[in-house]
């Protein structure tokens, strides 16, 4: 089994599936943190205040540490995970034929230094009938959602139109991750040729 090369400070099952796709191995240890907006805080320090803080509270060892954090902005109000049903809806009915932003925040976090990034995707749904909104609720997909839905999921079939990575919607920048993962030393060649391989194999 291979070492892991950084420990990831999320239990998102996205965030794994994105990091094994760029083949970087990880042990997952989530982070425990209050996730509240500060007055005053504008989204994009929001969001990366939020990634340094996980990646710093579980940071250990010689390992970096890779805190995320994704957020859902519709005219400056922030859509985070709904609470319940009706919550859902509403986000959902919000963000129906509407253009939104995604922003991602990223920090890797060694316990001498960190640095965060922040990525942004603009997102553009179609309208939505209201059967379709119970539906997908009933699906179980949006409750652990940013803005209650998934764009690797269900999520995806409303979606009309995407600028930018469709990772960073997901949860993960791929490009940004990478940069810093490179920036802080860590061989994001070292497993790759064998993963490919073995993809070619099956």
């Amino acid at each position: 089994m291979n070492e892991p090369q950084i420990t990831l400070a999320s239990a998102s099952p996205r965030r794994a599936a994105l990091l094994r796709q760029i083949g970087i191995t990880f042990e997952v240890k989530p982070s425990e943190i209050l996730e509240r907006q500060l007055a005053s805080e504008c989204p994009e320090d929001y969001v990366q205040r939020l990634a340094r803080t996980k990646a710093a509270t579980v940071q250990h060892d010689s390992l970096p540490a890779l805190g995320a954090d994704t957020i859902v902005v519709r005219e400056g109000q922030i859509l985070e995970k709904p609470v319940d049903r009706e919550e859902a809806i509403q986000m959902l009915r919000l963000l129906q034929g509407e253009r939104h932003r995604v922003l991602t925040g990223v920090c890797l976090h060694d316990g001498q230094k960190d640095r965060c990034v922040l990525a942004t995707a603009e997102v553009v749904f179609r309208r939505i009938a209201s059967d379709e909104l119970e539906r997908y609720w009933e699906s179980g997909e949006p409750t652990d959602k940013a803005g209650a839905y998934g764009i690797q999921g269900l999520g995806a079939i409303f979606i009309a139109g995407i600028c930018g990575q469709p990772s960073t919607v997901a949860g993960l920048p791929l490009v940004e991750t990478n940069q810093l993962l490179c920036e802080f030393g860590v061989d994001v060649w070292r497993h790759r040729n064998a993963m490919f391989l073995k993809r070619t194999q099956d």
